[in-house]
């Protein structure tokens, strides 16, 4: 296990329930003053990114997923969901967060 989600500081919250996240699809979920995007890929990781594409602000649950990327629904921006990079030839980043999976949820690990 990574300490740093061992450590006194971090807080967990509660996104979503495994069995609420279709695979393949997007789920808007928010969480203090961030909007969130929690995805299910097909290989059973989720993964979870800030829910705005950084170039018209395409709401990114509702993006087309294809293996461990997202497509912006506004302009196709494809955005890598390891690592929140938009994919060259376009530019920019979404930010991504630190979750575990336990007890059938997943898991925001907050600083």
């Amino acid at each position: 296990m990574n300490t740093r989600y061992e450590s006194a500081a971090a807080e967990t919250l509660e996104l979503a329930k495994l069995d609420d996240l279709p695979v393949g699809m997007g789920k808007t979920v928010r969480v203090r003053e961030l909007e969130l995007a929690v995805f299910r890929l097909a290989d059973g990781t989720v993964r979870v990114i800030e829910n705005r594409c950084p170039h018209k602000n395409g709401v990114l649950a509702e993006g087309l997923v294809s293996g461990s990327f997202v497509f912006c629904p506004l302009h196709d921006r494809k955005i890598s969901l390891d690592d929140g990079m938009v994919q060259k030839p376009d530019t920019g980043c979404v930010r991504t967060f630190p979750i575990s999976i336990r007890d059938g949820a997943v898991w925001l690990e907050w600083d």
